[in-house]
């Protein structure tokens, strides 16, 4: 069972309209300071980091570039095809591989390690932007993908980021220009309890073996100049 046709017309929409700019996307932050900061989480969990690296909901590839400077081969994969052009067009150089894959469709996530074997998988924001019935097919396709050897990098909104968002979309001058488009496409962030992020995790046979909280940067900036920050954890997860 993979995702409804109407949530992926909205990531298609919200990809054909999305400037193309460097951080012109509300997540669409610098790697330094999005990815650079999760894999020193990551890293020191990875028992096998030669392994194939798949970035799950690759969007426009900013981060996927990053991972492909320090992993052998780098897969980005997201449910859009807009998103996925959007990728492939920022990747002159061929740093990373792109592809369109619906990830609540376990079977092609098992396809997919068919042909690249274990994998390691970096996520991010993807399960709370998720239908509620496609979170659990989500994490077992996932379980399919790490194999035996491959290790998860999960990060997503903490329960604390509702109210953040909910006072910024209920602002007196309506939602940041960088969050209206995700409201405006239907795909405005769903709400997951911190305990059912692990709680999926297990029940697809996955093991806990680190969890933290860490803010998650937007580009979005606030009144003051300041940037906004959304509280966020994140959890590494593997066989035992």
């Amino acid at each position: 069972m993979g995702v409804t046709s109407r949530y992926q017309q909205a990531w298609e929409g919200f990809w054909g309209e999305a400037p193309p700019e460097a951080g012109a996307v509300l997540w669409d932050s610098e790697p330094a300071l999005t990815a650079g900061r999760h894999l020193a989480l990551f890293e020191p969990y990875l028992t096998a980091p030669g392994l194939p690296l798949v970035d799950l909901g690759c969007g426009n590839g900013t981060q996927t570039r990053f991972l492909a400077d320090r992993f052998p081969r780098v897969l980005g994969v997201d449910l859009s095809a807009a998103a996925v052009a959007r990728a492939r067009a920022g990747d002159p150089a061929g740093q990373a591989e792109f592809r369109q894959l619906d990830a609540a469709e376990r079977s092609e996530l098992e396809q997919l390690h068919a042909e690249l074997g274990d994998v390691n998988v970096y996520m991010r924001g993807v399960l709370h932007q998720c239908e509620p019935a496609d979170r659990q097919p989500l994490l077992h396709g996932i379980a399919a993908l790490v194999g035996e050897r491959g290790r998860a990098f999960a990060v997503e909104l903490a329960e604390a980021a509702g109210p953040v968002l909910r006072g910024l979309a209920e602002g007196a001058g309506g939602p940041p220009p960088k969050l209206a488009p995700v409201f405006a496409h239907g795909i405005a962030p769903g709400e997951v309890a911190d305990a059912d992020v692990a709680a999926f995790v297990r029940e697809a046979g996955l093991t806990v073996f680190a969890n933290g909280e860490l803010p998650l940067l937007t580009t979005e900036r606030a009144a003051d100049g300041s940037r906004i920050e959304l509280p966020s954890r994140w959890l590494v997860a593997g066989r035992s």
